[in-house]
């Protein structure tokens, strides 16, 4: 009995803070007081308590009164790759910087397939704010002497297979809270360059969550009509 009572693990608040936790939460507060929600002295004072915080239960106190800090985080595992004959071989989208920039950005629509190509150039894609008319959509990127950068909203899943020769290739893989929400694939090799992914704190996928409001009623509904 005793020993049981010593390994039982300990509740998520009391968990020791990472470094990601403690930048998870820095983003949220990064988005809050760019979106208005926080006043720059507000800003200030939760950016230094965070640095300072030491479990994840001090962490989540500084972001309690922002919506980013109620979205559902039970999430649902999205597989390493894409479907079977889901994704064209012709892309899209191609996105090309040969000694300058690209852009994709705001409200576009992203297709199933994208081809981003950075040499001594930089490629930004941005998912953030786009238009997902198909439930996977795969990224292939490559960087010579460039980089090439990918955010995507927090509500969907990322994954990442790639590499780098004497360059960088990093993705943080993210799962999804929905089981239809979209499944972004980021592939690419970076030479002397750099390829990343990231989610974007605070952003979400409107549709996503219509969806599962939708659902929500539909349920309600049926148990009213018992």
């Amino acid at each position: 009995m005793d020993l049981q009572k010593q390994t039982a693990p300990a509740p998520a608040a009391e968990l020791r803070a990472s470094d990601a936790d403690r930048d998870r939460i820095a983003d949220i507060l990064r988005e809050a007081l760019a979106e208005g929600r926080l006043t720059a002295d507000e800003h200030a004072e939760r950016v230094e308590g965070v640095l300072g915080a030491k479990t994840v239960g001090e962490l989540e106190a500084f972001i309690r009164d922002l919506p980013a800090a109620h979205v559902r985080r039970v999430t649902v595992s999205a597989p390493s790759r894409p479907t079977a004959g889901a994704i064209p071989v012709d892309p899209d989208d191609n996105v090309v910087a040969v000694f300058s920039s690209a852009v994709r950005k705001g409200r576009w629509r992203a297709g199933r397939r994208i081809h981003a190509y950075a040499v001594f150039g930089s490629v930004e894609i941005d998912l953030s704010e786009a238009l997902f008319e198909y439930q996977q959509v795969v990224i292939k990127a490559v960087s010579v002497f460039g980089s090439v950068e990918v955010r995507v909203p927090e509500n969907v899943s990322l994954r990442g297979t790639g590499g780098g020769v004497l360059g960088s290739f990093e993705v943080d893989t993210l799962d999804a809270a929905e089981p239809d929400a979209p499944v972004v694939y980021l592939d690419g090799w970076a030479v002397l360059g750099s390829i990343e992914g990231r989610p974007r704190r605070g952003r979400l996928v409107a549709d996503i969550l219509d969806r599962v409001h939708r659902k929500v009623d539909r349920t309600l509904h049926r148990h009213l009509e018992r």
